[in-house]
């Protein structure tokens, strides 16, 4: 009996070669619906599945593969005398090889204004249950659920079939395609029942790549992520191989430079560029162009830019690539880089370029994870724009038109800064910054200390409250023209009397940005 192949896939990429292998090898191919047609298209014999069922399809194609004839030709145990006589019994058929690939629910759904009807209709049953089938039965039935397996499967069959090695493999692949089918079910539905009760967490992600190590040589590490959405979409274009710590950094850099729009976002849309060390920005910038932008990010601190992590928003152009040959750096991501940044930091064969489209930016998952011991904690991801009409000048003096610019492009970068943050800018230019010290007034004296003579007149943006007078009062005493942070502490009134009695402007933003 010639051996069987029960295609049913909804992505058809590669689906003809494959049958055309499939047939060359000896296989019967036994097809439904969509797929059973393409083959047909192509001139390739295949039986429908309603005929070697007897049973027609029904409920609009809800019930086509869910029969006896299938599901016991894919679980029969081959070895087993009772299952052979069931399936003689019955005049079953073994299928020995079943190709599917389910509905596409994460591409309706990812339309936020899709309908529940439409989302719930794209939920496959038949195809999980085939899929799952094979998987469990993988010593007697090999399963491919993705494209990308079929060259490597007609490979095996040609050279005598596949073996049991690969045969987990593909059960293994099979069963993470349907966790990761039902978690996107599940986390769709959560996102539309969000006022119910509290879901289980459903994640899946595939395994990207291996890193060499983590934070420290000894911690082994690997990443995980899809490829279609976030850093797994970022178009790597030259360099070394990114490493745990890189990636925790281009986050940081990108987190902060699309504070000012990215790759022509709408909205606030300014040439900025931002140079991150250990996640925090030490120069951020905006200019007239994106070398300028970049020029002004890099003056900012150029100690500090020493092997560092840049972000652009705007494709790099010749321009700034020739600033970036100059450097010493680690990574650079944009949206772009034009063939003239190309050709000039190709010399530097292990700086890593990382094209990152807005599209991909666009469909990474809003929640943000972190772990801790024997859990994770899941929040909504603080990227909500700013909005200065929500803000109050608390301060006798208003600030002035000038300062009231500083303020907006201080308040936006010091959210990206850990925790206690103090950021000292003028001119859209961060001067100095103070980060992740133990009390706020430390990180004043840090950022006042980077920034130097360039404070006189400049402004200084806080994540936090003020607990005490003594940050203000430092703050003006060289030469700080304007303050803003967001308010709330029981000794406000300190801090604000301290800028009226020596002539500083404050805002209150009403909402304060820890970064832990």
């Amino acid at each position: 009996m010639a051996p069987t192949a029960l295609l049913s896939v909804s992505d058809k990429q590669g689906l003809v070669a494959l049958a055309e292998g499939l047939l060359a090898q000896g296989y019967r191919l036994l097809s439904s619906g969509g797929t059973a047609a393409a083959l047909a298209a192509a001139g390739l014999p295949v039986t429908k599945v309603a005929d070697h069922t007897g049973a027609p399809e029904i409920l609009g194609g809800r019930v086509k593969t869910l029969h006896p004839r299938i599901h016991g030709g894919i679980l029969a145990n081959r070895s087993d005398p009772s299952h052979r006589a069931d399936l003689a019994a019955q005049s079953i058929e073994p299928i020995d090889l079943v190709v599917v690939n389910l509905y596409p629910f994460r591409r309706t759904v990812a339309d936020p204004e899709v309908a529940w009807e439409t989302a719930v209709e794209t939920i496959d049953i038949g195809g999980p249950a085939m899929v799952r089938a094979a998987a469990k039965n993988h010593a007697d039935v090999a399963v491919l659920t993705d494209p990308a397996q079929y060259p490597g499967f007609l490979e095996a069959l040609a050279a005598g079939g596949p073996d049991a090695a690969l045969r987990r493999r593909l059960a293994l692949a099979a069963f993470a395609h349907t966790a990761a089918y039902d978690a996107a079910i599940a986390t769709w539905l959560a996102g539309r029942l969000a006022d119910e009760a509290t879901p289980a967490l459903q994640i899946e992600l595939p395994a990207r790549q291996s890193l060499r190590y983590g934070e420290n040589p000894h911690q082994g590490a690997i990443w995980y992520g899809s490829s279609e959405a976030g850093w797994g979409a970022a178009r790597q274009l030259q360099g070394k191989e990114l490493s745990y710590n890189n990636l925790l950094d281009l986050e940081a850099a990108l987190a902060t430079v699309r504070e000012f729009g990215y790759g022509g976002s709408p909205g606030l849309d300014l040439p900025a560029a931002v140079v991150i060390k250990h996640t925090n920005p030490c120069g951020v910038a905006s200019g007239g162009d994106g070398a300028e932008a970049l020029r002004r990010a890099l003056d900012a601190d150029r100690v500090s830019a020493f092997g560092g992590i840049v972000a652009l928003n705007r494709p790099v152009d010749g321009a700034a690539a020739e600033l970036l040959a100059g450097l010493f750096l680690e990574c650079v991501v944009a949206p772009g880089f034009l063939p003239a940044a190309r050709e000039r930091l190709a010399a530097k064969a292990n700086l890593r370029l990382l094209e990152l489209d807005p599209a991909a930016i666009a469909a990474a998952d809003r929640r943000q994870l972190r772990s801790l011991l024997g859990g994770v904690l899941v929040q909504e991801l603080d990227d909500a724009p700013i909005d200065p009409a929500l803000w109050q000048v608390v301060s006798q003096r208003q600030p002035s038109e000038r300062e009231w610019a500083d303020l907006r492009f201080a308040w936006r970068v010091v959210r990206h800064v850990r925790s206690n943050a103090i950021v000292v800018a003028a001119n859209g230019q961060s001067l100095g910054i103070g980060a992740g010290q133990m009390n706020r007034v430390g990180s004043v004296q840090l950022a006042l200390a980077a920034a130097g003579e360039r404070a006189q007149g400049a402004v200084l943006a806080s994540d936090g409250f003020f607990p005490f007078d003594d940050s203000v009062r430092l703050a003006a005493s060289l030469g700080i023209a304007a303050v803003i942070q967001p308010g709330g502490s029981v000794r406000d009134a300190d801090s604000i009397q301290a800028c009226d009695q020596l002539g500083l402007a404050m805002v209150s933003t009403g909402r304060r940005h820890f970064l832990h």
